[in-house]
């Protein structure tokens, strides 16, 4: 069948799928979004590796353009300075714009600061269905200045920012590296861990993969309905880098990405597609298959083994992004 991978699943996922189904819980978008958001908070760390020691972790808050404030969690692998200042990394959780924190990711952050010795920046962008579209792309936006502006002061390289983001927050990073060249900052990486990109989702892997693992078609229409103040908004780049408005985003001269995307994810042919305009685009792209995952895999550390290759992978990779390195 079209957008079947040829690979089995690996069998810990097999595993966890199996326990899911027997467990018979409600799944996010049978709840009210408020008890949604509850349970992935509660759901969202299980099956995380435990949390890692750092140097360093501490709450801040930015003011958006609104004059709201911002949340943001600063992870620091060591005491930063002027004269040795750390590379950054901007990073938006996943969640369909609708669920998740900077808590329901502070395991993966703390792992990144650790292992990339990298100041990591984990933005708790406003989330639907009270923050409608455009809210979190321009909390993203403001962050993406902010970090820019203040890096020094915070013991940052502004020389050496990343932009990484899962799921909604890959959306996320990428359209920030479109603001980031519109506006003459240059990141050296956008990391992209099975990012959405497309307006509509009618890809191969979204009519095969529509239920059964885990992230699923009704699950995410209905993220979209939380999220999105007019369906005509699915054709704007910001929510749709890959095809909104027909031609996506124009991506020529955005900094290289980094994309990550999993077999048995419904979101696994636009992470493709959209590695693919990159490439054409004369962007520096190295995809990142994982045939035997699914969507959130890099959130099952300690339940699958396997996730540990795909964090070296990601580690590699933004090592070599700050040390000035070229992808590959």
């Amino acid at each position: 069948m079209p957008g079947l991978p040829a690979e089995p699943l690996d069998p810990q996922i097999a595993h966890l799928l199996d326990m899911v189904a027997r467990a018979r819980r409600p799944p996010l978008h049978h709840l009210d979004p408020a008890d949604a958001k509850i349970a992935y908070e509660k759901s969202a760390n299980i099956l995380d590796l435990a949390p890692r020691s750092v140097h360093g972790v501490e709450d801040m808050s930015i003011i958006a353009r609104d004059g709201r404030p911002i949340r943001v969690r600063r992870y620091v692998p060591r005491e930063a300075s002027w004269a040795d200042p750390l590379p950054v990394l901007l990073y938006f959780h996943g969640g369909g714009f609708t669920v998740g924190s900077v808590d329901t990711h502070d395991p993966l952050c703390r792992m990144l600061c650790e292992r990339t010795e990298a100041m990591v920046l984990s933005v708790d962008y406003r989330l639907g269905p009270q923050w409608k579209f455009p809210t979190a792309v321009n909390d993203a936006f403001d962050a993406l200045h902010w970090v820019h502006e203040t890096a020094p002061a915070l013991g940052g390289d502004a020389n050496r920012i990343a932009l990484a983001g899962d799921s909604a927050g890959g959306t996320l990073a990428a359209a920030c590296a479109v603001e980031a060249r519109d506006r003459g900052l240059a990141p050296v990486l956008q990391m992209l861990l099975y990012p959405g990109t497309c307006a509509r989702q009618d890809t191969p892997s979204h009519r095969a993969l529509a239920d059964g693992y885990l992230l699923t078609a009704d699950m995410i229409q209905w993220f979209f309905a939380q999220y999105l103040d007019d369906d005509a908004s699915r054709d704007d780049w910001r929510f749709a880098p890959l095809d909104g408005g027909g031609a996506g985003a124009q991506v020529a001269g955005c900094c290289p990405a980094w994309i990550a995307v999993a077999g048995y994810d419904p979101l696994h042919d636009e992470g493709v597609a959209y590695a693919a305009k990159l490439q054409r685009a004369g962007v520096p792209v190295q995809l990142a298959r994982y045939p035997g995952m699914i969507h959130d895999f890099f959130k099952l550390g300690r339940f699958v083994p396997a996730v540990a290759g795909a964090h070296d992978d990601a580690v590699a990779a933004l090592r070599a992004a700050f040390a000035g390195a070229p992808l590959g």
